[in-house]
């Protein structure tokens, strides 16, 4: 049984593990002590240590000599604000080193490193293989992290159809928007991914022991149905927008009907109140009964007028 030798460096965000002849060293959190470390024990380039520390990069690989440099993005949903954003992680890889940077924001891989630390059965599955075979599992792994928040962003889009439809809809515009909000961004991390993880086996394989082209064409097509789920979803939110609009338009509508023929109805009766309020001689204004008189010439002002809406169709 192989020993794993995992360290942890002094003063550095950096942990380290290493079974047989590969070393996986992971930083959560990057700052330059860390890049600084990495340019005095490794051949990188500068710029590549620099692309590290940035926010602003895109998913892409850049290829040397004896290594590789990736940049992958994925999605990450944040419970307090709601909002799905993008988590850059940071990959070196070597024929006998994988090195990863990233916020510690990604639990499958915070958890596969852990995993690794104190399991040897999950060591030997994951390093025998080389190199290019461990960075396979991490990506396989945050990849098919993406599908339960693509579940999540569907478990929502049922909820706010079904309040839409209810008499609970006063907050549904806001709803929709904010799963338009997710949907787009998730579209946006995803969209540069699909190019990077397509055209990744051809470069890792030197750094792997076996073939990987079918596990990485496996994890392209999950990548292809995560794609195909936003697609879906995108149609689905658009099409909720243009419904909730319309059920709104309907409801002013009505309101407007309602109103209108309330105000249609009260117009003849302010008239002849104001006829019979005119300081001028009229028929039965001098009557005991003049009160009731006019109570009835109102009535029969109403109900003639609603006859005439409920003829018409308009109640």
């Amino acid at each position: 049984m192989t020993i794993p030798q995992v360290r942890k460096e002094e003063q550095l965000n950096l942990e380290s593990l290493t079974w047989g002849d590969l070393t996986w060293v992971n930083i959560e959190r990057p700052t330059e002590k860390e890049t600084e470390y990495l340019a005095q024990n490794y051949p990188f380039h500068p710029l590549d240590l620099d692309d590290c520390l940035s926010r602003i990069q895109r998913p892409k690989i850049d290829e040397y000599k004896d290594y590789l440099f990736l940049v992958f993005h994925f999605p990450v949903f944040h419970k307090e604000a709601r909002v799905t954003t993008s988590s850059q992680l940071s990959v070196f890889i070597g024929q006998n080193y994988l090195i990863t940077l990233h916020k510690g924001e990604l639990k499958p891989l915070v958890k596969l490193f852990k995993e690794c630390q104190i399991d040897e059965e999950s060591r030997q599955e994951n390093f025998s293989q080389g190199s290019g075979y461990l960075l396979y599992r991490i990506i396989d792994r945050l990849v098919d992290y993406c599908l339960p928040i693509l579940n999540k962003i569907g478990d929502n889009m049922e909820e706010v159809e079904d309040h839409m439809f209810s008499d609970r809809t006063r907050g549904a515009i806001k709803e929709i928007s904010s799963l338009r909000r997710d949907i787009i961004s998730f579209r946006r991390i995803i969209w540069p991914m699909r190019a990077v993880i397509g055209s990744l086996e051809p470069k890792v394989r030197r750094f792997s022991k076996t073939d990987l082209a079918v596990y990485f064409g496996d994890m392209v097509d999950h990548v292809d149905k995560i794609w195909d789920g936003l697609d879906e979803y995108k149609e689905i939110i658009e099409g909720l927008n243009d419904t909730h609009d319309s059920l709104a338009n309907n409801r002013t509508n009505e309101v407007m009907r309602i109103l209108t023929i309330v105000a249609t109805i009260f117009f003849p009766i302010t008239l002849v109140a104001s006829i019979f309020g005119m300081n001028i001689p009229l028929p039965f204004q001098h009557s005991g009964y003049s009160l009731l008189y006019v109570i009835l010439i109102m009535l029969a002002i109403i109900g003639g007028m609603l006859y005439f809406f409920r003829r018409r169709h308009w109640i």
